[in-house]
């Protein structure tokens, strides 16, 4: 079963209305940074991470799909991306991006694809569906 990557893992231990923030976040291949701030409105649920020096202080947007637990006792949120896979995500810019669908929309394709997570971003309103075939889930060509 796949899930809308603006949402929490059920499996994720995120308990709704938790205030997630100062907590620490931890990549799949190490720390990040700190929960700046977070959504937990269902559909358009978040994290905002201060990198700090990790990439020179920039802060990233990275969907509550993303998240594989939330370590309440240890202050922690892990999510099931790489450093790379995050440093590589669209640039974000708080006073320009939150709440912005269409950068929602590039965001969630970008870290819908990693990991082979079985989390798919939501279709845009207006979009047609999938046409057969198409599924990104189902990539053809070389594997690494």
């Amino acid at each position: 079963m796949s899930e809308n990557i603006w949402n929490y893992p059920s499996t994720a231990g995120y308990t709704p209305g938790a205030d997630l923030t100062g907590y620490k976040v931890e990549a799949s291949d190490g720390s990040i940074g700190k929960v700046d701030k977070h959504s937990h409105d269902v559909g358009d649920q978040y994290i905002v991470v201060d990198t700090g020096v990790w990439i020179f202080g920039k802060e990233v947007l990275l969907p509550a799909g993303t998240v594989t637990a939330v370590d309440a006792e240890a202050r922690t949120v892990h999510v099931a991306r790489t450093k790379e896979e995050i440093k590589a995500a669209p640039e974000f810019d708080k006073n320009k991006h939150l709440g912005d669908a269409d950068y929602q929309s590039e965001l969630g394709t970008h870290y819908s694809h990693g990991a082979g997570s079985g989390i798919v971003a939501p279709t845009p309103p207006g979009t047609p569906a999938t046409p057969p075939g198409t599924d990104p889930a189902h990539k053809s060509g070389p594997t690494a």
